[in-house]
């Protein structure tokens, strides 16, 4: 199955770009929804939080004690590390197990991650979509959706990967802006892979 990775910064709209996608008929996974439920949802994946953060990580319900979590890594580059050395696997082994569920008669599957080339799982796919935006636009956004301050936003953006950095590993692009047609981006994209990926299949 012919697989395209979607990221871009916050506030870049790349979920919106997705939802276009899935008009189109295409399976989007949606790797930072996935992870906050399996973050409650996969044993192997709860119990090495519990055991690397407290078991205080979790309240008595199950549900995920995002405070204490966020008060640790957030500004602690090394623990933020030992998260993600604990979720990506687990969105990974998920993602597998989606693909299997949805790789029948469709063309190709896209899978959306804020962390795609932060986390090398842009290796895992075919090729790779980068969805960019004027910063102030982006920030905006945010603002707008979050109802969170300017600075917030930065400490957020300061957290990934620059467009600069993404545009280097990315193959194509989406110009969400605000002036270029999101739709006839994303349904010129639909069009090339349908083609590559009837050939790659074919193979």
């Amino acid at each position: 199955m012919y697989k395209v990775g979607i990221t871009g910064g916050i506030g870049s709209g790349k979920t919106t770009v997705c939802k276009v996608f899935e008009v189109l008929g295409i399976p989007v996974f949606y790797a930072d929804t996935e992870a906050k439920n399996i973050m409650v949802s996969d044993v192997l994946l709860v119990e090495g939080i519990k055991s690397t953060f407290g078991k205080e990580s979790y309240f008595n319900d199950g549900k995920l004690n995002n405070k204490h979590i966020a008060s640790i890594v957030f500004d602690n580059a090394s623990e933020l590390e030992k998260l993600n050395a604990l979720v990506h696997p687990a969105v990974f082994r998920a993602f597998d197990i989606w693909e299997k569920q949805v790789a029948t008669n469709v063309p190709y599957i896209l899978k959306e991650a804020a962390l795609l080339f932060e986390s090398d799982s842009y290796k895992m796919c075919d090729t790779s979509i980068l969805v960019t935006a004027p910063v102030e636009i982006k920030i905006k956004r945010v603002i707008d959706r979050d109802k969170v301050s300017e600075e917030q936003v930065k400490a957020r953006m300061s957290k990934q990967l620059s467009d600069e950095e993404k545009i280097k590993k990315a193959k194509y692009f989406i110009k969400n802006d605000e002036e270029h047609s999101i739709i006839e981006q994303v349904y010129a994209l639909h069009k090339h892979f349908l083609i590559v990926a009837a050939n790659a299949n074919n193979i």
